[in-house]
């Protein structure tokens, strides 16, 4: 055997069974219309998934994570959103992961200098929350289940918070994010917290934008004060999140309706439209129209890394 066949072989044996290298399968991971718990490649951590009604194994389908506020879980957000049944309606895979710091009975999310609830900063020796959601994207990618083309984030008030994270530092692996009672544009500056500091939220790619609120929220306040973690308005976020989207157009406020109204901005780079709807008269709580933002999700797709 001349020696270069021999490398070549060897090569060819190592492509062959390194796992990035296989092609993916039919998704195994659970059975459609139900929800499981499920381990994430090595990292010792598992997240509640729901594969919708009708889910064909061969076939990879949309991801929306979904975050948990400060103080929960995975699984009670997953049962108190009323995403699954949407997922159910609409074909969509939902991954509930419970966040990397424990706290009490939940657990909440490390968002790098800023405080948490507790009104502790996450160290150095804290889970990346960051690392390990786009972690499983690749898991669940490898596994045959999810389009990485087509993930998307959402989550509640910390999980909200959170969700911003993921758009200002993984725009590469996300298509949209939708924020709920916690739109957020980087973190507040040290000096005027009354406005997001631009050195914190550096998208690599303009990132389309759909966060709901309630304008009676006394914990997130959509007129800004609150926590040190807040602090800035909700369209002061919006207003930064249009320039990083190099939007040209302001939304005309519209009712849309009989308490809700939506703002926004338009004509953005690449359809990174920023809207945000506000219930009038709405709290801390999940305000969210699941279908509609379902609707603004699966009208855009990530490009190709």
């Amino acid at each position: 055997m001349k020696p270069w066949f021999g490398l070549f072989a060897a090569l060819m044996g190592l492509m062959i069974f390194s796992p990035s290298a296989q092609a993916a399968g039919p998704c195994n991971i659970g059975q459609a219309g139900a929800t499981q718990a499920v381990a994430i490649g090595r990292t010792g951590r598992t997240m509640r998934i729901h594969l919708p009604i009708g889910f064909d194994p061969a076939k990879p389908a949309p991801l929306v994570f979904l975050l948990h506020g400060s103080g929960g879980t995975g699984e009670k957000m997953l049962a108190s959103s009323g995403l699954a049944e949407a997922a159910d309606r609409h074909g969509f895979i939902v991954a509930a992961p419970d966040a990397g710091i424990p706290i009490d009975q939940g657990f909440v999310w490390n968002i790098p200098g800023v405080p948490t609830v507790t009104g502790a900063v996450p160290g150095p020796g804290d889970a990346d929350d960051v690392a390990y959601l786009t972690g499983a994207i690749d898991y669940l990618a490898d596994q045959g289940c999810v389009d990485d083309s087509r993930i998307y984030a959402t989550g509640l008030s910390g999980g909200g918070r959170m969700t911003s994270w993921l758009g200002c530092v993984a725009a590469d692996r996300f298509a949209a994010i939708a924020p709920v009672v916690g739109l957020r544009a980087g973190n507040p500056r040290k000096d005027r917290p009354q406005e997001p500091d631009p050195a914190t939220c550096r998208p690599l790619r303009p990132m389309p934008v759909i966060a709901f609120a309630g304008d009676a929220d006394t914990t997130n306040p959509t007129q800004g004060g609150g926590a040190g973690y807040w602090s800035y308005t909700m369209h002061a976020a919006e207003q930064r999140w249009a320039q990083l989207n190099g939007c040209t157009q302001v939304r005309d406020t519209r009712w849309i309706a009989d308490k809700v109204y939506e703002e926004g901005y338009a004509a953005c780079r690449d359809g990174a439209d920023v809207v945000g709807r506000i219930t009038s008269g709405g709290g801390h709580s999940w305000v969210a129209d699941n279908d509609a933002l379902w609707a603004f999700f699966t009208a855009r797709t990530r490009p190709q890394r």
